[in-house]
């Protein structure tokens, strides 16, 4: 069984004033270390979905993940989701995230990907609340595909279906990133 990763990187960053896939930090850019984070987790290929900065997203340093361009980026994570979702190929199930969860580590990743069969849903929870990664089994795609919209992404068809959550608290910190101050310190 394989398992892609699937990186939500497409947004323009209006609150943090910049593309988040762009922000530096501890050396790299968030879309390169949710990358990193990804493979080290286990998954074979990483789909990068990128839009309102492509061509600086293209020239991060990803090694071999696939920049799958989302031309409606401005309709939200729901079109991204679209064009990830798209991109892949024989894959059992795919691992998603943002590109703006810093905290969010490679063994929480690694604990969330163990799951995947092509039946799975699956959530990783902090504190009892639902966040990111997100697995979802092959045997679910066409239907995330077909409900994702704006920026509620899978939201919708997620609590249409048992999923199964996983606590990540102890190895993990899921907050994301909207502004230049929620950056862990």
């Amino acid at each position: 069984m394989t398992v892609a990763g699937l990186v939500l990187a497409a947004g323009e960053g209006r609150r943090y004033g910049m593309p988040k896939a762009l922000v530096p930090y501890r050396g790299r850019l968030f879309v390169e270390s949710t990358v990193d984070r990804l493979r080290a987790a286990g998954c074979a290929t990483v789909y990068v979905v990128a839009g309102a900065a492509i061509d600086q997203v293209r020239a991060a340093d990803l090694g071999d993940a696939v920049v799958v361009e989302n031309p409606d980026w401005p309709t939200g994570m729901g079109s991204s989701l679209r064009a990830g979702i798209q991109a892949l190929h024989d894959e059992t199930a795919v691992a998603v995230m943002t590109v703006d969860l810093p905290g969010v580590t490679a063994e929480a990743i690694k604990r969330i990907i163990d799951h995947a069969t092509p039946t799975a849903l699956a959530a990783a929870t902090y504190h009892g609340m639902r966040g990111h990664p997100v697995l979802i089994g092959r045997d679910h795609w066409h239907g995330v595909h077909d409900s994702a919209e704006g920026d509620r992404g899978a939201r919708a068809y997620l609590r249409r279906h048992d999923v199964t959550e996983i606590p990540c608290e102890d190895v993990a910190d899921g907050h994301d990133v909207d502004r230049p101050a929620d950056l862990p310190r």
